[in-house]
C-alpha cells in the first residue's frame, strides 16, 4: 500500500531508542527507553527491564500508559520506567543472536536454519550479562532518574532461561526476576548447574515470578486435529515447560531470602502467553 505524502512513522509517546554495545564483529543491541510524564518520585523511577525488546516493548509501554495512572482501579502503585533490550531491524525477534545472547554456557552449535546461513551458536550469557550491568544500566541512570531498590529483569522462553542463568550469578542485580515458559530443559538442563550456586552466595533478597502456559503440556484445541499434532504434543512432552517452571518456582522458594511462586496462564500456548505474562510481570512488580 502507498503511503500518502501526509503519512509519518508511527511513535510511541514518551519512548526514545539508541544502540548501545557491540564492537568488532559484534553489533550493538536496539535499546529503547520509555519514562513517564513528569516528575521521578524522590527514590527515582521503578525500571522494568524486558528481554526481547522488539517483541514485547510496545505491549509494556502501554500496559503502563493505560494502567498506571489509575492505582486505585488497577493495584498499580506507581509510574514506572521501561527499558526494552532488542536487536536492530524491524523484525520481532532475532533468532540467531538471542539463541547466542540468552543460552548458558559452554553452548553447542547447530545446523543453519535455512540452507546456507549462519551456524546458529549458543552459550553466549556471560557476555550479555555483562553487557547489561556493566554498560546498560549505566546508560540507563545516565538518561533518568532510578530507584536502585527497585529493578525489574523479564524474558520469555530463551529469555526466561537467561533470566534464571542471570539469578544464579549476579542475584543482587534485581529485585524482581520475572521467567515466562522458560526454556529450562535446554542443552540437558544445563541451567540447572548455575542454580546450584544460590544460597551458597552472601546473603541476598529476591522476588521471582515464574508463568508458563496452560497449553505448553497439551495441545491446544486449534492443534488437536493439525496433521502435525503427534510431533507437536511429542515437542511438548519434551520441553516439558510447565512442569519444570512449576518445579523451578518450587526449588527457588527453599533458598533464604527468595520469594518464589509459579503462574500457569489458562488457554495459552507458548507463542501467545506473552501479552498476559507481560500484564502479570507489571502486576507482580508494582502491586502497592
Amino acid at each position: 500500500m502507498a503511503a500518502a505524502s501526509s503519512d509519518e512513522a508511527a511513535r510511541i509517546a514518551g519512548a526514545v531508542s539508541f544502540d548501545l554495545g557491540g564492537g568488532g564483529d559484534h553489533p550493538p543491541w536496539r535499546i529503547t527507553l520509555y519514562v513517564p510524564p513528569g516528575e521521578a518520585p524522590a527514590a527515582g523511577w521503578p525500571v522494568l527491564y524486558l528481554l526481547d525488546g522488539n517483541a514485547v516493548t510496545a505491549t509494556a509501554i502501554d500496559i503502563e500508559r493505560v494502567q498506571a495512572p489509575y492505582p486505585d482501579a488497577t493495584g498499580i502503585g506507581s509510574r514506572f520506567a521501561i527499558v526494552g533490550i532488542g536487536y536492530p531491524g524491524d523484525e520481532a525477534y532475532d533468532s540467531l543472536r538471542r539463541s547466542w545472547d540468552y543460552t548458558p554456557p559452554p553452548g553447542r552449535s547447530y545446523p543453519p536454519h535455512k540452507p546456507g546461513g549462519p551456524t546458529l551458536r549458543t552459550g553466549g550469557a556471560d557476555a550479555f550479562l555483562q553487557f547489561v550491568v556493566t554498560e546498560l544500566r549505566p546508560a540507563i541512570e545516565q538518561r533518568c532518574q532510578v530507584d536502585l531498590s527497585r529493578q525489574a529483569l523479564f524474558g520469555h522462553s530463551f529469555g526466561g532461561l537467561f533470566v534464571l542463568y542471570a539469578l544464579a550469578h549476579r542475584p543482587n542485580a534485581f529485585s524482581h526476576w520475572v521467567a515466562a515458559s522458560p526454556s529450562i530443559y535446554w542443552e540437558d538442563l544445563v541451567v540447572l548447574k548455575s542454580l546450584e550456586r544460590l544460597g551458597k552466595d552472601p546473603p541476598f533478597r529476591a522476588r521471582v515470578l515464574l508463568m508458563a502456559g496452560a497449553y505448553e503440556e497439551e495441545l491446544a484445541p486449534f492443534q488437536r486435529d493439525a496433521p502435525d499434532r503427534e510431533a507437536r504434543s511429542n515437542r511438548l512432552q519434551s520441553a516439558r515447560m510447565v512442569e519444570l517452571a512449576r518445579a523451578m518456582a518450587g526449588r527457588l522458594s527453599q533458598i533464604s531470602g527468595v520469594e518464589s511462586q509459579f503462574r500457569l496462564i489458562p488457554e495459552r500456548t507458548h507463542m501467545t502467553v506473552l501479552p498476559e505474562a507481560v500484564n502479570d510481570t507489571v502486576a507482580f512488580f508494582m502491586q502497592r
